[in-house]
């Protein structure tokens, strides 16, 4: 009798037994048929049915790895929309869109949003369509410019920290205060062109939250990519289009196709949507401050 494949639901197990594994101690990890190698490589010795195979190779080189984590991800139009002009975006992807959206984040240990995403969607920012624990909630607001009720201040399932200009901080503080809200509220330094992302990352790896999933919206991650902050880029490309709204990626005017950045990419199907997973060499690994 043949034996039964590994399926997605054990896969997805094997993910977040990689993503709990030190990889700063051993190099490879084994769990009866399956070897997982650092970098995300596997080799499963026993049968495996191509559902769980694809989630394998999405998903291990996010977890199976020695250095910190910076990825974002954005659903988008054919077209290259991630909203309508005045902000509706559930849902610019399908359903299994949205179960990937939530293996993300339950492999990373904070996830970062704008204010504006806050503003317009109040989203949750929780783990619900799979198994996994919720992240810690970044909500990057450095013109202290939220509403005092939203979601992620009024919900205790998961932390939740509020990172504003300096000079904001106190208010927010007595604001969260006397609402009963359990978050943190943190100080950045704003200049003119708003705030250092690279210094949010280093705010955050202080806290003991090497591995960033930045989530939205289209400027914010705009400007991690534009600084070089990034690992990786998870997009997601829908059979949609919206013919005008707001831009997935925003960055400065470039004049030929040879400025363009041409990332190593890989491309998976799911469902009717398409995910390219896009890899940058970040700046530290070049050697900028």
């Amino acid at each position: 009798m043949a034996a039964t494949p590994l399926s997605r639901m054990q896969a997805w197990e094997l993910v977040l037994r990689a993503r709990r594994f030190d990889w700063q101690v051993g190099q490879t990890c084994q769990y009866d048929t399956m070897s997982i190698t650092a970098g995300g490589t596997w080799h499963c010795s026993g049968a495996i049915d191509e559902a769980a195979a694809q989630l394998l190779d999405i998903m291990l080189p996010l977890v199976a790895r020695t250095t910190p984590l910076v990825m974002a991800q954005l659903g988008q139009s054919l077209d290259g929309r991630i909203a309508t002009q005045c902000g509706a975006s559930y849902y610019v992807t399908g359903q299994e869109g949205l179960v990937h959206l939530h293996a993300l984040r339950a492999v990373v240990d904070a996830v970062l949003v704008g204010a504006g995403t806050v503003v317009t969607d109040d989203p949750r920012l929780t783990v619900r369509h799979v198994t996994g624990k919720h992240p810690v909630r970044v909500v990057l607001d450095p013109r202290g410019r939220m509403p005092e009720h939203r979601f992620v201040f009024e919900d205790d399932s998961a932390a939740t920290l509020h990172l504003v200009g300096h000079e904001h901080v106190a208010c927010w503080q007595a604001c969260h205060a006397k609402h009963g809200h359990d978050v943190d509220v943190l100080g950045l330094d704003v200049g003119d062109e708003g705030v250092d992302p690279g210094a949010v990352i280093d705010l955050l790896r202080r806290r003991g939250l090497p591995r960033v999933l930045v989530e939205g919206g289209g400027m914010t991650v705009s400007r991690f990519l534009q600084r070089g902050c990034l690992d990786r880029l998870h997009m997601t490309v829908t059979p949609m289009i919206i013919g005008s709204g707001r831009a997935s990626l925003t960055l400065p005017v470039i004049e030929t196709l040879n400025q363009a950045m041409r990332p190593p990419a890989r491309h998976f199907t799911l469902g009717d949507d398409v995910l390219f997973d896009l890899e940058f060499t970040t700046s530290a690994e070049k050697g900028i401050n």
